[in-house]
C-alpha cells in the first residue's frame, strides 16, 4: 500500500492536473526560482480550479506534507523559503 501512496504523490506532483509544472523545480536550492515558477505555472494555467495564488501555495504545500521525513532539511528550508517568496510574488501577507 505505501508503495502505491508514494506512486499517488509523485504522479500528483509529476502530472498535476490543474498546474504545469517545471521539471525538477522542487528540487531547485532558490526559493525565488521557485516561487517564480510556481505564480508563472498558476496564473498561464486553465485548468485550476482556485485562484492563481491558491493554486500555487497548495501545490507548494502538498510537496512539502507528501515529502514529509524524507524531505532533506536543507530542501525544506529552501520550500518553506520559497512560500514567503510566492506570497511576496502575489503580494500577500503572510497568514
Amino acid at each position: 500500500m505505501a508503495g502505491s501512496q508514494k506512486k499517488w504523490s509523485a504522479d500528483v506532483t509529476e502530472h498535476s492536473d490543474a498546474l504545469d509544472l517545471e521539471e525538477h523545480i522542487f528540487e531547485s536550492d532558490d526559493p525565488a526560482k521557485i516561487a517564480r515558477s510556481l505564480k508563472h505555472s498558476a496564473e498561464k494555467s486553465d485548468r485550476r480550479k482556485g485562484a492563481p495564488y491558491q493554486s500555487a501555495m497548495s501545490m507548494l504545500t502538498f510537496y512539502i506534507n507528501r515529502a514529509g521525513k524524507n524531505l532533506p532539511e536543507k530542501q525544506e528550508k529552501v520550500l518553506e523559503e520559497a512560500k514567503d517568496e510566492l506570497r511576496k510574488a502575489f503580494g500577500r501577507r503572510k497568514e
